[in-house]
């Protein structure tokens, strides 16, 4: 069961009947936007509540769909950034065929390109893709609760933050 969603609840497209989602900011794009839409969306996720490593990985991730979108999804699309309680979510419309999620594999290291819909899903914990009569909607999310979890490294095992003990 979802955050939000009463026990019992009937799906509807993938969301429960009464999904709380917000929309935060939503634009069109082309390949002569795509910078300026990755500029604007990291203003968005910055004041929704997201910041550092985890921030910049959103960021990236949903800059590898739009790049997508450009290239194999019709040349244009539209982005657009939600929040759904605590998490942020965001949706890269094409007008492409596109590809089955569970089909994104990383390529061989000496092929080039083919690892953006990878990216995307590695960057953020998870991609759906979601076939529409006129296009393809590639999602992703991420948890604005203990964001900028990875600021600071994880010590290792045994190993005291504070440093070792001084005679």
């Amino acid at each position: 069961m979802r955050p939000g969603q009463a026990e019992g609840a009937e799906l509807t497209d993938g969301a429960p009947v009464g999904d709380r989602s917000v929309s935060l900011w939503a634009h069109a794009f082309t390949a002569a936007t795509a910078t300026e839409v990755r500029h604007a969306l990291a203003r968005h996720v910055l004041a929704a509540g997201l910041a550092g490593d985890d921030a910049e990985d959103f960021v990236l991730a949903v800059h590898e769909l739009v790049t997508n979108a450009v290239r194999h999804g019709g040349g244009s699309g539209r982005v657009e950034l939600l929040r759904q309680d605590d998490v942020l979510v965001c949706e890269v419309h094409d007008h492409g065929t596109g590809t089955d999620a569970e089909s994104v594999q990383l390529p061989a290291a000496d092929v080039p390109g083919g690892r953006g819909l990878w990216l995307a899903r590695e960057l953020t914990g998870g991609l759906m893709l979601t076939r529409r009569p006129d296009g393809l909607t590639a999602t992703v999310s991420v948890c604005l609760t203990g964001a900028d979890r990875s600021a600071r490294p994880a010590e290792p095992a045994g190993v005291d933050p504070a440093g070792p003990v001084q005679p």
